[in-house]
Formats: C-alpha cells, structure tokens, sequence
C-alpha cells in the first residue's frame, strides 16, 4: 500500500493529464465538428452511436445526454451490430462511431457494411490516420498525447476526451434546438432536477390536512389542531379571512412567559401576516422562500383564500434540496 503522499501525488497527476488532454480538444472544434453539428440538426433520422470496449460504454453515455437534451440517439455495440443489430439502423439515421485506434477487428467488419446502406458516418477517433479516419465521412479528432495510466495503456485520457467531445455535441445541439428549461423537465419528469422545474406547490400541499383555527379560539383549541395535523403550524382565520400563524415554536415561547394560558386565544400569540405563497408556485420557489426566512412551513394562499400548507419534509421527500 503507497503512503497518502504518494497516492495524492498519482491523483492529482492523472487529473492534470487528462486536463492537459481536454484542454488540447479545442484545436478539434474545427470545420467538420461545425458540420456535423448542422447535419445532426437538419437529419429526420436518429443518431447512432456505436463502438467497441471502453468506447462503447462512453458511446451509451453520449446517447443518454443526447436524449435528454431533445436529438433522439440509439446506442449500438459493434459486436452486436455485426450480428444481426444493423437492422437497427433506419434511413437517414447518422452515425458515430467511436473509436481510439480505429483499427479494431469489429470497427473493420462494420464499416464496410454501413457504407453499402448509404449511411453518413461520423468518427470520434484517436488516430486520424487510422482505416475508421480514412473511411469516415466527417472526423471529430479526440487524440490524446497519454493515457494517465503510468504505462499508457489503461483507456483514461481518450475515453475521457470521446466524452467531452460527446458533451459538446450535445450542448451545441441543445442550443441550436433552443431546449428551454420546460423541455428539460418534459425528459426527465422523474428525476430531482426535473421536478425542480415542473413540480408545483399544490401537488404537494393538497396530500396535507389543513390546520386552522379561528382568531378568538382558546389556547387548548390551538393547541390540538397543531398536534392532530401534524404540521407543526396552524392558520388563524377570522371567518374566512387568513389574519395570521401560529407555529409549535410560537407555543414554547408563550409557555417560557407565563405559566397561566387559560385566558390566551389565539389572536393573542400569532404572528400577523404570515409568509404565504400561491398553490402555481414552482415547489422549489418555495424552498427557497421558506431557506431565505428561516422558517420550516409556508401557508398556501389563492385569491386570499387559504388552501393548506406546504412543510419543508415535503419537498425534502421529493428529492429536492
């Protein structure tokens, strides 16, 4: 086992290699990365990634971010493809075929073949002389200078830049699709980020009782519609109207002074005007209302109207931090 000096020094040195490595890419933004940009843009087809090895799981990882950002990606593994997969490939679907050497057995077997279906071949590859290079309608050159292994073998650098390139495709498509934030949220509506853009205050709210007292209720009445709703708050009303809150925290503080509450209403210990927020809120809006003012609950509020309350647990629940 490497002391800690020592394994430090292998980390930060394979980080400044492959950076070295990412920062070289830019000479690889060129005429034909802009190109293939366009083609992709314009195509009515899909994009086909394939590749071999390590370059194959980089390959899923670029179809999942194209998916996700709106150019719509099927990945297929060169192995497979050579054995009944290339029926997977449509009209007008443009491929990309990633590739360090370029000279696999497999990559030579399938080039040929998606030449005679007529299909556009892009190569992400290390070796611009190489038979994928030679034979590939548009290069996006991810040649790296080493691999952060310390015996140059161990695919680090070049896998890490096919997917840095992968991500710029992606993120040049992205903007030329004009992907907004609502599109975003319409691919990933399960996920925290997702729901940060479409999940409202009134999804959340409405699977809350609703706590609320009137303004001339006794203590005691207060008291237990705190604890049976479970919220650790309660809206104080007159009649219809919200004039106020009282939360469990409001409670303690009365009870640290004066031992005598059988004359206190609620009028008496709430807090007027109360932080509200409207049910078409974005729940992360919320969020950031409740962290900005230090408070754990917030009440829901339509037309001055109250509806309920959303509680900082329920938005933690959904992942959203």
């Amino acid at each position: 086992m490497k002391d800690y000096k020592t394994i430090k020094e292998i980390a930060l040195a394979t980080i400044n290699v492959e950076a070295e490595a990412i920062s070289e890419l830019k000479q690889a933004v060129n005429q034909d990365f802009v190109r293939c940009v366009d083609l992709i843009f314009h195509s009515k087809g899909r994009v086909i990634v394939t590749g071999i090895g390590k370059s194959a799981i980089i390959g899923s990882k670029i179809v999942a971010t194209l998916n996700s950002t709106g150019t719509p990606a099927v990945f297929m593994h060169a192995a497979d493809a050579i054995h009944g997969d290339l029926g997977t490939i449509q009209k007008d679907d443009i491929i990309i075929c990633l590739s360090k050497s370029g000279e696999t057995s497999e990559i030579k077997v399938l080039i040929p073949l998606l030449k005679l279906q007529g299909s556009v071949l892009i190569a992400i590859v290390g070796n611009r002389k190489s038979y994928l290079a030679r034979q590939a309608d548009y290069i996006i050159d991810a040649t790296v200078k080493k691999e952060a292994c310390l015996n140059n073998l161990a695919p680090t650098s070049s896998t890490t830049a096919q997917l840095v390139m992968g991500d710029a495709l992606a993120v040049c498509l992205l903007e030329c699709r004009g992907f907004t934030m609502n599109d975003f949220a319409r691919y990933h509506p399960g996920g925290a980020l997702g729901k940060k853009l479409y999940l409202k205050v009134s999804d959340l709210s409405v699977n809350n009782q609703v706590p609320k007292v009137q303004y001339n209720d006794d203590i005691r009445t207060v008291i237990m519609e705190i604890s049976s709703k479970r919220l650790g708050v309660t809206a104080v009303l007159d009649k219809n109207k919200l004039v106020g809150v009282i939360t469990d925290g409001d409670l303690r503080r009365m009870l640290e002074k004066t031992t005598d509450i059988r004359q206190i209403t609620a009028s008496d210990i709430m807090t007027k005007k109360p932080k509200t927020i409207e049910p078409d809120t974005l729940v992360v809006n919320a969020l950031n209302l409740m962290q900005n003012n230090n408070i754990t609950q917030l009440l829901v509020l339509e037309k001055k109207k109250y509806l309920g309350v959303i509680h900082l647990h329920d938005i933690l629940k959904e992942g959203i931090i």
